[in-house]
């Protein structure tokens, strides 16, 4: 298993990373997967935007977007981009603290490679939950 936290176009250092990693196991554990290889790649607005572009031709800002590596077998691989800036503007928008608005993007990277869905009603209903259910688990770690 390796989880690894990386920087690209910001100033950012993810605190309690062993915290985080064993936070990240514990998620996909209990969705009954294991962890191959996760690369979180913490990022600015722009650099998204052109990963956005890129990839999935998509002209917006985002706050995640996750690249399933995955070969089955029930073994998460991925490169997750999070745009701190997003993450920012998100926690300031709905009044919530950053760390917190942090763990929520991180685990919906996470969910999506547990195959929850976020295009209709109830499935972003479900996956809000979880969300909740994941930023629980690391506050009471």
């Amino acid at each position: 298993m390796a989880i690894q936290f990386f920087e690209e176009e910001i100033k950012f250092q993810l605190k309690e990373k062993n915290k985080h990693k064993k936070w990240l196991k514990k998620i996909a554990e209990e969705g009954g997967y294991s962890i191959g290889e996760i690369n979180y790649v913490f990022c600015s607005d722009e650099y998204l935007h052109q990963k956005n572009l890129e990839y999935l031709n998509h002209d917006t800002l985002t706050d995640i977007i996750t690249f399933d590596n995955s070969e089955g077998d029930n073994k998460i691989e991925a490169d997750i981009f999070v745009s701190i800036d997003r993450v920012i503007d998100n926690s300031q928008r709905m009044d919530i603290l950053f760390e917190t608005e942090l763990l929520r993007v991180m685990s919906h990277g996470i969910l999506h490679l547990m195959g929850y869905k976020d295009k209709k009603e109830e499935e972003v209903l479900k996956m809000r939950k979880m969300e909740e259910v994941c930023i629980h688990h690391f506050q009471n770690m």
